[in-house]
């Protein structure tokens, strides 16, 4: 299929000399995917330029590299290292040129105003003049269909006549937004012909921040949540198409002229998916669980701008992408969907990657970021659950587990009117105890007494072994405690060398609890403990996965939370704090 596209690029332009083009970002995620495209396609002498001098020497070992390896032997290809700042550099490698594509760099500092502003703008504002100097006819710019979404509102098969927003909340995209301009204003000028692109949610091989996002997010438990109803529909865009594109885009600026120069085509698979579900499939195939806990877009919203003030409080910046991620978060909860017509009519595209083959080649392409163990769609029902193994695995645990009803029900009615008998008849505890002895004797003495055949029906009699203790449970037992009883001392002992503030805290908290559990009466704190035991463990083996999931968000929220206090502190404690730690660590490990 991929052969058949690239005989259709070649022929659809009716070219047969050999033309020259340049790839300004060349060594990105789409110049690298467009520059492998125009080489297997042949018929171009492809120039790749890149600001990223330590990016730009092929790797002979990847296999996109070795092409382009085979192209700079043969002269096909060539690399130059181009600011896009500087642009006499620009004219330099343009000069000669037939085509121009323009793709700037996607890893830029969202933090950095100004950095991007030179980047993308004073970039687009070079680029263009350096192509009027240098005579090149045309200028392929990829823009991105995140220039009509702002987050706010839905979009759903919106075209090219869409309307712009007032306001970007996305510094980035708003920059993005206004090179489109600069590039669109430009056409017909000094006899440049100018075209954009705004491909929708691009994903492939050679992707350096969406898939390893979503993978690191993983091993901390983080994407089991779906943000808002997770039904919300979107455009995503395989690379390879993208590149496609581009050369369609190339091929149409000069025949027709009216309809593509100037103009700014969406880009999408023609395959609208829902955006959750498209996560689900690239986490699956990576062997990890898909999405399935849903969250309210506010809810997640309040949490990324918590983290991102507290980052700021202590001068350190967790997220280093080309968009915010508060602006991630309004792409995973909005219907985001675009109409392709105009593109495949005027530009003569079409995809030559399906969405379902584009994400199978993009989950190989990341295979090092895969789960090592593997992972079934809904988990592997015949593993024990925590709560199980935590009961031990036995009587007890198939009781509190509601494995046998009937049983359960039994357990709960018996352990119910012991709980009345001792504490709401109105006796005291001993006087209860001994009434209930009493009766558990008469009735083993009725019993004992009873025929072995009593009107047709066999009476068995009760082996002494159920009364009986073993050694080996009684040892267990007696071990158990012992164990228990020499962790406390040792504790105690720590502490009592004021050695260990971890330890402190913890048994501080511990006893303020314990504390708090016994200022209630017995009868009430026997009664929880009751109706807990047989409705937490269930509650918690139904729904661990979630539970799990939300301890770990409370855990990265504790942790950010302690980096800020700690930043508050004076810096003598937090000098003490760390010299402390570390001293205790040394003995731990010397010990």
């Amino acid at each position: 299929m991929a052969e058949k596209a690239a005989a259709y690029d070649v022929a659809r332009g009716g070219w047969s000399e050999t033309r020259t083009c340049v790839v300004l970002g060349g060594r990105g995620f789409i110049g690298r995917t467009l520059v492998n495209r125009l080489l297997r396609l042949g018929g171009w002498i492809v120039r790749v330029a890149d600001s990223s001098s330590h990016s730009l020497l092929p790797d002979s070992s990847s296999g996109s590299d070795s092409l382009l390896s085979d192209a700079i032997s043969s002269g096909q290809a060539s690399f130059c290292h181009v600011d896009v700042l500087d642009t006499s550099q620009i004219v330099k490698v343009t000069t000669g040129a037939d085509v121009v594509f323009y793709m700037e760099p996607t890893d830029l500092d969202a933090h950095d105003f100004c950095n991007c502003y030179m980047i993308i703008v004073q970039g687009a504002k070079n680029v263009i003049n350096a192509c009027r100097e240098s005579k090149v006819k045309r200028l392929v710019y990829n823009s991105s269909a995140d220039v009509v979404f702002d987050g706010s509102q839905d979009i759903l098969n919106g075209d090219e006549s869409f309307t712009y927003p007032g306001k970007f909340k996305d510094m980035t995209v708003d920059l993005k937004f206004q090179a489109e301009g600069l590039i669109r204003v430009a056409n017909n000028i000094g006899g440049l012909q100018t075209c954009v692109l705004r491909p929708s949610n691009v994903f492939g091989s050679g992707e350096t921040q969406f898939v390893p996002l979503l993978a690191n997010l993983s091993k901390f438990g983080l994407a089991r949540f779906i943000t808002g109803s997770g039904g919300n529909m979107s455009d995503f865009t395989y690379v390879e198409n993208v590149a496609h594109a581009h050369i369609c885009a190339a091929e149409t600026i000069d025949s027709r002229v009216v309809s593509v120069a100037g103009k700014a085509f969406f880009i999408t698979n023609l395959e609208p998916i829902m955006f959750w579900e498209f996560i689900s499939l690239i986490l699956e195939g990576l062997g990890y669980q898909r999405p399935f806990i849903k969250v309210p877009t506010w809810m997640v919203s309040y949490v990324v701008i918590l983290s991102q003030y507290i980052h700021d409080k202590l001068s350190y910046r967790m997220y280093r992408y080309s968009v915010s991620p508060h602006y991630i978060v309004q792409l995973a909860s909005r219907n985001r969907t675009f109409d392709c017509s105009a593109a495949q009519k005027h530009l003569g595209y079409s995809p030559v990657v399906s969405l379902e083959d584009g994400i199978k080649l993009t989950v190989a392409s990341f295979s090092h970021l895969s789960k090592d163990s593997s992972f079934m769609r809904f988990g592997n029902f015949d593993e024990q659950s925590k709560a199980e193994k935590l009961l031990g695995s036995g009587i007890v645990a198939d009781v509190l587990l509601w494995r046998d009803e009937r049983r359960t029900f039994m357990c709960f009615l018996i352990l119910a009117l012991a709980f009345y008998w001792f504490f709401f008849c109105g006796k005291t505890f001993t006087s209860s105890a001994a009434q209930l002895l009493l009766l558990v004797t008469a009735i083993l003495y009725g019993y004992g007494i009873l025929a072995s055949d009593l009107c047709g029906f066999a009476v068995q009699n009760i082996p002494s072994s159920c009364f009986e203790i073993q050694n080996s449970d009684m040892k267990n037992s007696i071990r158990s405690i012992s164990y228990m009883w020499n962790r406390v001392v040792c504790s105690i002992r720590l502490l009592a060398k004021g050695e260990d503030w971890s330890r402190f805290f913890k048994v501080v908290a511990f006893l303020y609890l314990f504390k708090w559990i016994v200022s209630f009466s017995l009868a009430v704190l026997v009664g929880i403990i009751l109706v807990f035991a047989f409705t937490a463990f269930f509650i918690y083996e139904q729904y661990e996965s979630v539970i799990e999931g939300l301890w770990a968000v409370l855990l990265f929220g504790i942790m950010e939370s302690k980096g800020l206090i700690i930043s508050t502190l004076p810096e003598s404690v937090t000098a003490f704090l760390r010299n402390d730690n570390g001293s205790h660590q040394e003995k731990v490990h010397f010990s």
